[in-house]
This record gives structure tokens, sequence and C-alpha cells, in this order.
């Protein structure tokens, strides 16, 4: 059975999340395929391998004219590279400003595409069909679109939302460990950023890997419900939506002095270690009791999610303090964070003292 969950807010087109099994198999048959209708499908090489061939000949099959744009897997591919061959391609199959993209992939390709829809002609629609938990719980959802560049995670972007999003649950069952355990990341964030009970149903599953695939997809359904609300509360990022960017100002800058390499640190696990230290901070500042450091810590390591710098690598706290000082949250120069006064309370603080942010990271690990 299906769950539908409808995006809305003040200036953009509504929407409608569907979230269950097979999707897949049926996205012929969405009302933004129609006969004629220049479609062009992009994916990366893993899930295009996996799923591609499938998705285009449906296509075909509806009388649709498909064609594929296809990247290399990882982040590595939010690039101006390979947006580059990305808009040639869809230049390629003839798209125009009645064309449609369809976004088969994780996050990666969801920002990835999204922004070359954003782009092309001024902007084209797009259907987003995330492929792991990650993307299915957040980025798929919202409109956020982006590349990065070597000094910072999404700092070319831009607001894009989509006509439709599919969340096929069953392609999560070819998800690597480490990938679910990523998306579950997110799922943890949602709890702590505004709803404790949620972040305590999923403490009481301690780990995504075995859940049965109700249970998951309530708990997919619960996570997008958040993000709607706050998506349709505030569409650009101008209050409350920055909330959904607890864990993420620690989080990019931990995965940017990495090289956003996902070997080391997936976005996941930086969310997660980002979280842990959002509050740990917090609880430094006197904001919130450190018991609910340590709770958190707990259910992220129970997770199999990492909760502190040493187990990742050896970072520099002025390395880690600069990235964040050029993080796109960041307003002249002075740091903002998500932080929080108590688990499922989180708050936008602004014009963070980047000395005490220091001293923070140096008794966190880094050196």
């Amino acid at each position: 059975m299906s769950r539908i969950v409808g995006v809305s807010g003040e200036g953009f087109r509504p929407y409608e999340v569907v979230i269950g099994p097979g999707l897949l198999a049926g996205i012929a048959g969405i009302s933004e395929v129609r006969p004629g209708r220049s479609v062009a499908v992009v994916s990366d090489e893993t899930v295009f391998g996996l799923y591609g061939a499938g998705v285009v000949e449906a296509l075909d099959a509806v009388g649709a004219r498909a064609g594929s744009v296809v990247v290399p897997a990882g982040e590595a591919s939010k690039s101006f590279g390979q947006l580059e061959h990305v808009l040639d391609g869809l230049m390629a199959h003839g798209l125009d400003r009645s064309s449609l993209v369809i976004a088969l992939g994780g996050g990666v390709i969801g920002d990835l595409a999204g922004l070359a829809a954003a782009l092309f002609m001024r902007g084209i629609d797009i259907v987003q069909v995330p492929t792991t938990l990650l993307a299915q719980v957040d980025s798929s959802v919202g409109g956020k679109t982006a590349i990065d560049t070597p000094r910072g995670k999404n700092l070319v972007g831009a607001f894009h939302q989509p006509r439709r999003v599919l969340a096929d649950t069953d392609v999560l069952k070819t998800l690597p460990l480490r990938q679910l355990r990523s998306g579950w990341a997110e799922m943890l964030k949602h709890g702590l950023l505004g709803d404790a009970a949620y972040f305590d149903q999923l403490a009481a599953v301690g780990d995504p890997v075995g859940m049965a695939d109700d249970a998951l997809a309530d708990a997919i359904e619960r996570s997008v419900r958040i993000k709607a609300a706050v998506v349709g509360a505030d569409e650009k990022e101008a209050g409350a939506r920055a909330l959904l960017n607890l864990g993420h100002t620690f989080g990019h800058a931990l995965e940017a002095e990495l090289g956003f390499d996902e070997d080391v640190l997936t976005h996941g696990e930086a969310v997660a270690l980002g979280c842990v230290l959002a509050f740990g901070f917090s609880a430094r500042e006197g904001l919130c009791p450190p018991s609910d450091v340590e709770r958190v810590a707990d259910v992220v390591a129970r997770s199999g999610l990492p909760t502190d710098l040493a187990s990742v690598a050896g970072f520099k706290a002025e390395g880690v303090l600069a990235r964040m000082t050029e993080d796109k949250k960041a307003e002249g120069g002075r740091l903002t964070l998500v932080l929080a006064r108590a688990i499922g309370e989180a708050f936008v603080a602004r014009d963070v003292d980047a000395g005490r942010v220091r001293d923070f990271l140096n008794e966190a690990g880094a050196s």
C-alpha cells in the first residue's frame, strides 16, 4: 500500500510524495509522462545499471521520447563538469521547455539533475525518484538543488521544486549497509530537531537493518511529513527551514576537509556526527543538559554511526572552523549554527563566537 504526503506552500506548486513498494515499475503511468513528451532519465552508473534500462523501456512503451544521461556514482559528480555534461545531454536528446527530467538515484543525482532542470531553458519539470533511504526522507523533498565546489558543499545551487516524488521502498533492499544507515541519520535528525517522540521511536528500533517493510515505510512517511511541514512554511530558508540543517554545518565542514571522500565518511555519517557535535557544543554553552548529549551519542552509536572525530580522521580544529565560516549559512563571516535546548527542541543561533567553536573542536578531538 502506498502512502501519500502532500507538499505545499506559498510560492510553489503543490506536489505529492508517494511512498511504497513497486512504484518504479509504474513510473510510465504517472501524469507527468505522456505520449510525445521528451523525457531524460538522469542517473549514475550504479543505479542505471540496476534500473535504468527498464525505466527507459517503460517510458518508450507509452510513447514518451525517452533518453538517458549517466554520470559516475559518488559525490564527485556534484561538480561543474558533470553539470555541464548533464545539460549537454538534455540538449542532445532534444529536450525543450515542455520536457521532463527524471532524477533516478540518490541525493547526488537528485541535486545534480535538479539543478540541471532548474537551469535548462530557465527551468523545466522534474520528477524525483530517490533510490537511497537518505534521499527518500530528505534531499528529494523541498526543492534544494546544488553542486559542490572545492571550497565547500552545496555552494552553487537553486530552489527548484519537483512535480512529484516517487519513493519506491523496494529499491532500498539493494542498498549497502552504510547507505541504509546514512539515511537513518537524517531520520534521527528529524526527531532531534522537533519531534522527541519520533526520536524515541527510532531509538527503540536502534538500527534500520532488518526492519519490517511496513515499519520502515511508516518511518519514512513520518520523516517526509516533518520535512514537508517545514518546507511548506519556509521554502527559501528564511527562517524555520534552517532547522533542517541540524548537524550539517559541522558535517559539511568535515566532508569538505576530507575532500568529500565517501569511503572515509558518507554524507549521512557526517550528519550523524554533526548532530552529536551540535548537541555537545550546545551543552558546553549551557543550552542543553549533558544527559541529552549522552543519549544522542548513545543512540547514534547503536545505529552504527560515528560519534567522535578521532574515529573518522585526524581533523585540525582550524581547518574545520575555516570550512564552517565558508558554509552557505554563514553571514558576513559570522557562524550560524543549529543548536539545541533539548532533544526535539532545536533553534537557529546566529553570530556564534568562532573562538568558542574552535575551543570545543579541540576538546572534541580535533588537534
